[in-house]
């Protein structure tokens, strides 16, 4: 049986569009050969030489392979070492409010990906309510002790968007004033949750998420779970009129388990200077290892969009009208997670 030519991925002819040198052809059935992993490789390398060699059937050529996987991390270790290049130099982009994407889009994400993917296994519904395009208000209860569910839901929409939009978190001041945290949280795109920031970011355009319920939401015994807290005096609600954007109310299971907070040392919690100082099953007992979140199922379901674009300027000013939509909002929300737990089968699977 005649061996296959190997065309080299340096061949000039082949690139300049000259005639190409015909691959003998194996005899004999068998698969062909599949693209698809070469295509997930970095740098999108071109998977030709591999189908010219081997076309028909047989086995992938063992020197091809080697070529286009050393291809792959010449592709990988270049594209590192120009992304430190820039951040040594000083060669990249922030927004007004130190928003950096290149350092979120390669480094804070693919560090938070495999809590999402692998440890919390998030499943995200109705993303398609997110607008493709111009800005819109994502609306989400609060809840698990620590904050982690900001940062998955900014996974959450940055990986499932059809569009590939970006999440920009609206934070308490408490968030910028931790040292190491502050820089953190303006790099990923987070800003001061306050009126202002918020109406300036959406009328650029951009996807903005708000927890209304606060440390109030995060905060509260596990007994209260799911049950959501007052949603201040609709603040949000008046800057969506503002802005003329659509809120869209977003619904978070699994978030509520992964620490579950059976007491408060409020004594502590004054000393320390944060809102609360929790006491969970594991912690402070077990010291950092309590720390370690439990690893439960999540739920990401964003739902039907309440548009606001056609209410007339003045409507930002009406108390009864923001008290009206932000019960429809937090009603929406808690009718959802209500749904969600019903059809849950475990908070661990």
């Amino acid at each position: 049986m005649a061996d296959a030519k190997v065309i080299p991925f340096d061949d000039d002819r082949s690139r300049s569009g000259g005639a190409p040198r015909s691959a003998r052809r194996r005899s004999g059935a068998g698969p062909a050969v599949g693209t698809a992993a070469l295509s997930a490789l970095p740098g999108q390398l071109d998977a030709t030489p591999v189908q010219e060699a081997v076309q028909g059937g047989g086995e992938p050529v063992e020197g091809v392979q080697d070529e286009v996987r050393r291809g792959g991390w010449d592709r990988r270790i270049a594209g590192g070492l120009a992304f430190l290049r820039r951040r040594v130099t000083g060669e990249y982009e922030v927004d007004e409010f130190g928003y950096d994407k290149e350092l979120t889009d390669q480094v804070l994400m693919s560090m938070l990906r495999p809590m999402y993917e692998k440890y919390f296994r998030v499943e995200v519904r109705g993303i398609e309510n997110i607008p493709s395009d111009g800005g819109a208000l994502i609306v989400a209860n609060h809840s698990g002790t620590l904050p982690l569910d900001g940062l998955m839901l900014q996974v959450a929409v940055h990986d499932n968007h059809p569009a590939g939009r970006h999440l920009r978190l609206l934070a308490a001041d408490l968030v910028f004033v931790l040292p190491v945290v502050n820089e953190l949280a303006r790099k990923a795109g987070h800003t001061l949750a306050c009126a202002e920031d918020a109406e300036r970011l959406l009328r650029q355009g951009e996807v903005v998420g708000v927890m209304p319920e606060g440390f109030k939401g995060i905060g509260k015994p596990f007994g209260e779970r799911y049950k959501l807290q007052r949603f201040g005096r609709g603040g949000f609600v008046s800057t969506a009129l503002r802005a003329g954007v659509p809120i869209v109310p977003c619904s978070i299971v699994g978030a509520e388990e992964i620490y579950p907070m059976i007491g408060n040392a409020k004594t502590l919690a004054r000393v320390l200077g944060v809102p609360y100082f929790p006491i969970t099953p594991t912690f402070p007992w077990l010291g950092p290892l309590g720390a370690v979140p439990l690893p439960t199922k999540w739920t990401i379901q964003f739902g039907e969009p309440i548009p606001t674009d056609g209410y007339p300027v003045e409507a930002a000013e009406d108390p009864m009208l923001m008290f009206n939509l932000t019960d429809q909002v937090r009603e929406q929300i808690q009718h959802t997670l209500y749904k969600l737990l019903v059809q849950r089968r475990s908070v661990f699977f």
